[in-house]
C-alpha cells in the first residue's frame, strides 16, 4: 500500500478523535480512547473469516471438560490471538439501547484471548466505557471505526464487478498507522513523550551502530534482541529491521525473537498491542510489563542471554523502591548488581535517586560469551554517567568494571536537544565482549554535537535531528577508529584513576613542637590558638622507638630533644582536600599524574 493511503488512514482516525471526543475528553486523553479501539478493530477484522470456526471449537472445548483451551483457540482462529464472544463489532453497530449496547460492548471485550485481555487491561480501556456510554458516543465511536470508506482489513474490499475497492492492510502498514498514531500522541503530550518514546533517528544510529560493525560475520541463524526499558517498543523492531536487512543484503537468512520489558503500564500495552498488529505474535508474548514488573527488582529474564541489546533507561529517576524490594543496599544479593572483579566483590548500586547505569549493568549480565559474535550493546545516557561517583562508589564501580573488562567501544556526543523532554547533553555508549584486534585496549570518543539536520518546527525540546548523512558520518567515523577533530582515542589506562585524601596537621602559633598533646588540650587549642601556615605542627602522638616512618600514612621522623623519633600530628580538617591521580605520563583526561603528589604534601591517607 502506498504511503498516501496510509496517511490517509491515520488522518481518517486522527480525525475520529476530533469529531466523537471533543466535548468529553481533553486533547491530551484523546488517546486513552483511540489507541485501544484502532488495537481492537484491527483484530477483529482479522478474525471475522475465522469466527464461527473458533465458536465452533470453544463450544466443543467446553462439551469435552478441557480448560486449557489458548493453544486450541488459536490454532482455530488462525492467529495468535482469538475472540469467543458471539459478537462482532459490527453486530454491536446495530444496538438500539445504550445499556444493550454497553453490556454487550463490555461482553464482545471479555471474549479476546488473555494477551489481548492484558492489552485492554494496561490501557485501561474499561475504565473510559461508562463515560462513552453516558455521553452516547460509544456506538458513535464504533461506527466511526467501521466508516466503509476505510478498510483496518488485512483483506481488501470488492465492488460488485469483483474489483478492489479497498485493498487490505497488512501486517506491515497496519503497525506503521499505529506507529504514526502514537508518534502524533507522544508529539502531542511533548511533555511526557521522551520518556517512552526514543526519536527514531536516534534508534536508527543506535541500531547501525551495533550491527555494521559486525554485519559481514553474520550467519544464517536465529539471533536474540533485548531492551530491559523497550516503552512502546520502537528499539526492538527498528533494530529487527536493521539487523534482516543486513542479513538480506549479504545472502543470509536470519530468524529474530524480541524480548523486552516495561513498568508502565499504558506503554507497556502499546508495544504489545503493536507487536500483535504487525503479526508478532510470539514477540509479543516475550514482552512482559506493567507496573509490578520492574527490570531492576523483578527481572523478567533471568539466565537468559542475548545477541544484542539495545534501550534509553530513565535518567535521574529514583529507584528506592526498587532497592526496599530487593532488601535494601546491605541486603541486595542479586548477582547483576553484586559481581566478582579480579579476585574482589564489587558492588555496582548506584545512588538511589539516579538508576539509568543499573540498565547498563543489567544488560551487560545478560551477554553471550560462548558465541562466535558475543553480544553487542548500545545503551542512550546523560552525562551524569560519565562522571557521577566517586571511587568505590557504585557508578564508579561500573565504570572501573566496564573498562577492566574491556567493553566499552566508543561513547558518542549526541547534539543537544535531540529528545522530546529534555535539552541536556546525551551520550550512545556502544559496548561489546568481542572487541576486534584493533580496538582492544582502547576506547573512542566520537564529538557528534555538531552533526544534525534542523527541525522546521520544534516537537517539545527537540529541534533537531540525525538526517541520514548524519548518520552514516557517525557510523563511517566509528567504523574507520581514526584520531580526527571530532574522533579521539584513548588506552583504557586514560579512564582509570585514584582518589587520594591529602591531610595537612594543624599548626597553632605559641605551642610546644616537642611534646605531644592530649584530646582534651587540643580541643582548647583549637578555640584559642591561632593558626598559620609557618607555625609549628600539633602532635598528638610519639610513636615507641624503633617505630618506622610511613609519610603517606601519616608517620613521620622527627627530632624531639636532640633524639630521632616519629610522630603523629593532629589533622587540620579544614585544609583537607582530595586529588584525582592518574597513571604516570597520561593527563588527557584530567587528573594529576601519580609521580606529581609531593613529599611535601605532609601527610596523605
Amino acid at each position: 500500500m502506498e504511503n498516501g493511503q496510509l496517511t490517509w488512514i491515520t488522518n481518517f482516525i486522527w480525525g475520529i478523535a476530533d469529531d466523537v471526543l471533543r466535548d468529553l475528553y481533553v486533547r491530551g486523553k484523546y488517546r486513552d480512547v483511540i489507541l485501544p479501539m484502532t488495537v481492537i478493530r484491527r483484530l477483529d477484522a482479522v478474525l471475522e473469516p475465522t469466527k464461527q470456526a473458533v465458536l465452533d471449537m470453544k463450544a466443543s472445548l467446553d462439551k469435552a471438560g478441557i480448560t486449557n483451551q489458548d493453544l486450541a483457540l488459536r490454532q482455530a482462529a488462525g492467529q495468535a490471538f482469538y475472540n469467543t464472544s458471539k459478537f462482532t463489532l459490527r453486530d454491536l453497530k446495530a444496538r438500539a439501547s445504550r445499556q444493550q449496547l454497553e453490556a454487550d460492548f463490555r461482553a464482545y471485550l471479555d471474549g479476546f484471548s488473555p494477551n489481548v485481555q492484558e492489552i485492554i487491561d494496561n490501557f485501561e480501556f474499561r475504565n473510559q466505557i461508562p463515560r462513552l456510554a453516558k455521553a452516547d458516543a460509544l456506538g458513535t465511536l464504533i461506527e466511526k471505526f467501521l466508516d466503509p470508506s476505510i478498510n483496518l482489513s488485512p483483506y481488501p474490499v470488492l465492488n460488485s464487478d469483483g474489483t478492489v475497492r479497498l485493498p487490505g492492510l497488512d501486517n506491515h502498514a497496519m503497525g506503521t498507522i499505529f506507529e504514526e498514531l502514537v508518534r502524533r500522541f507522544n508529539e502531542e503530550n511533548n511533555e511526557e513523550a521522551g520518556e517512552h518514546w526514543t526519536p527514531r533517528d536516534a534508534v536508527r544510529l543506535m541500531a547501525r551502530l551495533i550491527f555494521e560493525p559486525i554485519a559481514d560475520q553474520i550467519e544464517s541463524g536465529t539471533y536474540l534482541l533485548y531492551d530491559g526499558a523497550c516503552g512502546t517498543g520502537g528499539m526492538l523492531t527498528v533494530a529487527e529491521e536493521t539487523l534482516l536487512q543486513l542479513a538480506k543484503e549479504r545472502g543470509k537468512q536470519v530468524s529474530v525473537h524480541l524480548f523486552g520489558q516495561e513498568i508502565n503500564a499504558e506503554t507497556y500495552a502499546i508495544c504489545k498491542a503493536d507487536l500483535l498488529l504487525k503479526g508478532e505474535g510470539d514477540a509479543a508474548d516475550n514482552i512482559v510489563g506493567g507496573p509490578e514488573h520492574s527490570t531492576l527488582s523483578n527481572d523478567a529474564f533471568p539466565g537468559r542471554t542475548f545477541d544484542f541489546m539495545l534501550s534509553n533507561p530513565p535518567y535521574g529517576k529514583s529507584w528506592k523502591s526498587d532497592l526496599e524490594r530487593m532488601g535494601g543496599k546491605a541486603g541486595i544479593k542479586d548477582p547483576r548488581f553484586v559481581v566478582q572483579h579480579r579476585g574482589e566483590e564489587l558492588s555496582l548500586i548506584t545512588r538511589t535517586s539516579d538508576g539509568q547505569m543499573l540498565f547498563l549493568v543489567n544488560m551487560l549480565s545478560k551477554m553471550k560469551h560462548d558465541t562466535p559474535l558475543g553480544s553487542r550493546i548500545a545503551e542512550v545516557h546523560n552525562g551524569s554517567a560519565l562522571f557521577t561517583g566517586d571511587a568505590g562508589q557504585g557508578e564508579s564501580n561500573i565504570r572501573r568494571w566496564i573498562i577492566e573488562n574491556d567493553w566499552l567501544e566508543a561513547i558518542v556526543a549526541l547534539p543537544l536537544n535531540m529528545f522530546y523532554n529534555t535539552g541536556i547533553a546525551t551520550y550512545v555508549w556502544v559496548l561489546t565482549n568481542r572487541k576486534p584486534e584493533h580496538r582492544k585496549g582502547r576506547v573512542q570518543l566520537i564529538d557528534a554535537t555538531q552533526w544534525y539536520k534542523p527541525l522546521r518546527k520544534n516537537l517539545g525540546k527537540k529541534n533537531c535531528e540525525l538526517s541520514e548523512e548524519d548518520i552514516r558520518r557517525i557510523v563511517d567515523t566509528f567504523l574507520k577508529f581514526e584520531e580526527t577533530e571530532q574522533s579521539k582515542i584513548f588506552p583504557n589506562a586514560a579512564f582509570g584513576y585514584w582518589k587520594v585524601t591529602v591531610e595537612r596537621p594543624l599548626r597553632l602559633k605559641g605551642i610546644d613542637p616537642e611534646r605531644a598533646y592530649t584530646p582534651k588540650e587540643i580541643k582548647a587549642l583549637r578555640e584559642t590558638a591561632e593558626r598559620a601556615d609557618d607555625a609549628p605542627p600539633v602532635i598528638k602522638k610519639i610513636h615507641k622507638p624503633g617505630t618506622a616512618p610511613d609519610p603517606l600514612r601519616g608517620l613521620f621522623e622527627v627530632h624531639i630533644h636532640g633524639k630521632p623519633r616519629v610522630v603523629e600530628y593532629e589533622l587540620d580538617t579544614e585544609l583537607r582536600d582530595t586529588r584525582c591521580l592518574c597513571q604516570p605520563g597520561i593527563e588527557d583526561l584530567g587528573g594529576e599524574p601519580a609521580d606529581d603528589l609531593l613529599p611535601e604534601e605532609e601527610a596523605a591517607a
